[in-house]
């Protein structure tokens, strides 16, 4: 089996596209049965945040598995291939395995360095291993990226330098404002990215934080941890009036916020801004408006193009980290896929000696057993001495990126018997287990 990533990005995909592609929470466990039941596809984790959705699989066939999984992802958008298809981007194998590995370091984001998208990682495989759509290669390379996401984390300054989309969020804010100390600040969503502003908004800029939901009781766990406040969403027109900055970040199919919404706000105020963060996809706030006086609208387009990451230093250290890690773990791999041919070497080895030995005993039946057990070992012995070469060899050989197969050849050169192979080759190899698994069926992951 190979790994294939289908996918699209806030990099080559326009907002009003990517958020009709984008699938919502609960149709993510569709996606993933959808795609394991295309006829290419074996396993396969979906990867989905606000600005990408990317579909990661095991597959036979190259053609035929980018070919299945973009006709899956246009079909759960409602769109047409062909519109789908310009902005689509396609890895494989290696290419596959140093995406992966950027995308969880947050070289690929938005923001870069942003550090949300670390959880998201962690909750898309532990999603497929809910929905029991992952393998073996796909569980290890994504155990070995959330490892990768850590290090990097660690090792450098630039999941630690904030600046995730919120930070950057609200950065624009300050732009406006100031400073957003003592200023009303309205939540607008109970989710992960909303516990997040909320919680920057009131650690980092010291702002009065009010949260808002359709599930009341979400609103106010969110608001007791930040000694915020909640109202209920039918307040929502009398909170804009009231708010200085509005962060909304739903999971909802639709607008949450309308250009009305926030006209009606504006007349009520005493000529203050409004500066408004829509960092939902699908969009929250209406596109219009960004058309009423005095509201500064903050979409995930508009952020893309003023983010500044400033940050070149780090970002060559997390990409130095993603190439050597990228090396390790497909020479591991490499490596492993040659296991079932030097097993299948010895054992035919094994069986020739003990055919010799047999023929020797019906050949000199006086040999007495001590004679006969000084001969085996003889012949034993010269055998592993002729093997250990290339089969130590060609272990080095496969963790090289060579084009030659030195399995086949072995397979060729000794005659080995391929289908005694299919015992061993069935399995696919994956990394020696590590006690510190990153992710566990059942285990809570991190914010997704």
């Amino acid at each position: 089996m190979s790994i294939l990533v289908v996918g699209l990005s806030h990099r080559g995909t326009p907002v009003h596209l990517l958020e009709r592609v984008v699938p919502a929470p609960e149709t993510l466990d569709k996606v993933l049965v959808d795609a394991v039941a295309c006829p290419h596809v074996a396993a396969a984790v979906v990867l989905s945040t606000c600005n990408r959705v990317e579909i990661y699989a095991e597959v036979e066939r190259f053609h035929g598995g980018v070919e299945e999984l973009a006709e899956l992802l246009a079909r759960h958008a409602g769109v047409s291939a062909a519109e789908l298809t310009p902005h689509l981007y396609v890895r494989y194998e290696d290419g596959a395995v140093s995406h992966l590995f950027s995308v969880v370091c947050g070289l690929d984001s938005m923001v870069v360095g942003e550090t949300q998208i670390l959880g998201q990682a962690k909750a898309a495989l532990r999603n497929a291993q809910d929905a029991e759509t992952i393998g073996s290669v796909l569980n290890g390379v994504f155990q070995r990226a959330l490892r990768v996401g850590k290090r990097a984390q660690t090792e450098t300054e630039l999941g630690r330098a904030g600046r995730s989309v919120v930070s950057a969020a609200l950065a624009q804010a300050v732009r406006v404002h100031g400073d957003l100390a003592g200023r009303a600040a309205l939540v607008v969503g109970a989710g992960s990215m909303a516990a997040l502003a909320a919680t920057t908004l009131r650690r980092d800029h010291d702002a009065k934080v009010v949260v808002t939901n359709r599930t009341p009781s979400r609103a106010r766990r969110i608001a007791e941890q930040v000694e915020g406040t909640a109202v209920p969403l039918a307040d929502l027109r009398t909170a804009l009036a009231d708010a200085d900055v509005v962060v909304s970040c739903t999971g909802a199919v639709g607008t949450v916020i309308s250009a009305v919404d926030l006209a009606t706000a504006m007349r009520r105020r005493t000529d203050r801004p409004l500066v408004v963060c829509d960092l939902a996809m699908p969009r929250d706030v209406e596109i219009e408006a960004g058309h009423v006086a005095g509201v500064t609208l903050i979409d995930l387009g508009r952020l893309a193009e003023r983010v500044d990451d400033g940050v070149a230093t780090d970002v060559e250290a997390v990409r130095a980290i993603v190439a050597e890690e990228v090396a390790d773990f497909v020479a591991t791999r490499r490596a492993a896929t040659v296991a079932p041919t030097v097993v299948a070497l010895r054992s035919m080895a094994a069986e020739v000696v003990e055919a010799e030995l047999r023929r020797l005993s019906a050949r000199v039946p006086h040999l007495d057993d001590h004679s006969h057990a000084e001969v085996a070992k003889t012949v034993r012995r010269v055998v592993d001495k002729l093997l250990h070469a290339p089969t130590i060899r060609v272990k080095e050989l496969a963790e090289q990126t060579v084009e030659t197969s030195y399995t086949d050849a072995l397979r060729e050169l000794f005659a080995l018997d391929l289908s005694a192979l299919e015992a061993f080759t069935s399995v696919e190899p994956v990394e020696p287990a590590q006690p510190d698994r990153s992710v566990q069926p059942g285990e809570p992951g991190g914010a997704p």
